[in-house]
């Protein structure tokens, strides 16, 4: 089917932020453009480029409309001219967002997803991180083939409360953050951490509700609101990555954190996004894609 989007939209971009990187075994973008995904229920997301207002999105192996996902996974019709509006005052950072106009706030597709993400990135690498939970999906999930490609659901809550700490532990996770993602597991499964309800708050209460559960600080609460319920008023203060990398980016400018946040207003979690495109780009890393297996 043929979803609209609010220009300017880039869905290269976009699913690159998702992604963080192109190692992600979940979220693949193949050289042609095409984003893909398989889900638990046997279902395959296919997403590419249409107009320059649209895309084209279907599900393989299920009739339903694939439109709500997509505009919550990639923020097709998020507005973001009050973030193109605010940067003018910070040249540095619209220098970036030139270059990566088109870039949407993307958003897991789970409460879930987003916190098991937030927990196995808390205080390690970007590389690391992500090969940690690249082997903890290998391991949960059940891969699918799919047109030359291996495709892994991302395992639900039922699949972390099953698997035993110390294996968990054998995929590089802390035994802290194995207790964490078997308790939170449990409490999303139980429906103690509802993620209709959580949505339903102001912001500021997503981050106490969340500060509140065992494992979480408001780092990793940040990063939940951020990249799990959509919330762009927030900023995960204290990342490590950022920090490092907003200096070379900044090339110079004297500008501080806090002044750039104040600056960006409601829009501050857009940075986060910049940030993180802009260190791919230095690396050499922005647009890598997975290649199709030989038949």
């Amino acid at each position: 089917m043929i979803i609209d989007t609010l220009p300017p939209f880039r869905l290269d971009l976009t699913a690159n932020v998702l992604r963080r990187l192109s190692t992600n075994v979940v979220d693949v973008l193949t050289p042609d453009g095409i984003y893909a995904r398989a889900f638990d229920d046997g279902t395959i997301l296919e997403v590419r480029g249409g107009a320059a207002d649209s895309l084209e999105a279907r599900f393989v192996g299920s009739r339903r409309s694939p439109s709500a996902l997509v505009r919550r996974m990639l923020g097709t019709d998020r507005d973001l001219r009050p973030f193109y509006r605010a940067v003018r005052a910070i040249p540095w950072l619209a220098a970036l967002a030139r270059r990566m106009r088109g870039v949407k706030p993307p958003s897991y597709p789970t409460l879930w997803e987003a916190i098991v993400n937030a927990v196995v990135f808390q205080q390690v690498s970007l590389a690391a991180a992500s090969s940690i939970l690249g082997r903890l999906i290998v391991k949960l999930s059940h891969p699918v083939a799919h047109h030359g490609l291996t495709l892994f659901p991302f395992p639900g809550p039922s699949a972390f409360i099953a698997t035993p700490a110390e294996q968990l532990r054998a995929c590089g996770l802390s035994a802290s953050k194995a207790r964490t993602l078997h308790e939170l597991g449990a409490a999303i499964a139980g429906g103690a951490l509802d993620e209709q309800a959580l949505g339903a708050l102001p912001t500021t209460e997503v981050v106490e509700r969340l500060v509140s559960l065992r494992g979480i600080g408001a780092w990793t609460a940040s990063v939940v609101a951020l990249r799990g319920l959509g919330r762009l008023d927030v900023f995960p203060l204290g990342d490590s990555g950022i920090g490092r990398s907003l200096p070379a980016l900044a090339r110079g400018d004297s500008t501080e954190l806090g002044d750039v946040l104040t600056i960006l207003g409601e829009q501050r979690g857009m940075l986060y996004y910049h940030v993180l495109l802009g260190r791919l780009e230095a690396a050499g890393a922005l647009g890598k894609t997975r290649r199709k297996q030989s038949q």
